[in-house]
């Protein structure tokens, strides 16, 4: 998903820009996610004839297509995070409750 939102925001970019804007991934997962995400369709990758080549990623209309369904799920997220902890907290406390009732054996 950063990758999409890193090329929504800044449009085409080269690997080492990208690699700029994603500080704390490695360029083989990078590399990785970008071949995965052009196999999907979200992602475009152009080669330039020039030397060296220059290589540029763009989202795809497929891409760009993904990102209204996204940030929708991240309203949603926001908006009910207080709901999913408090029923995170409820859980947990069962959890703790089951755990420290006497176990009988046989």
């Amino acid at each position: 998903m950063l990758i999409l939102f890193t090329l929504a925001k800044n449009g085409t970019l080269r690997f080492s820009a990208l690699k700029m804007h994603i500080e704390d991934i490695s360029p083989r997962m990078l590399t990785r996610t970008l071949r995965r995400l052009e196999q999907d369709g979200f992602v475009s990758r152009a080669v330039q004839p020039t030397n060296p080549p220059r290589v540029e990623y763009a989202l795809t209309p497929l891409g760009t297509s993904l990102l209204a369904p996204v940030w929708e799920f991240v309203r949603w997220a926001k908006k009910n995070r207080g709901r999913v902890l408090e029923s995170r907290q409820r859980n947990s406390r069962r959890a703790d409750t089951a755990r420290t009732w006497p176990v009988r054996i046989g």
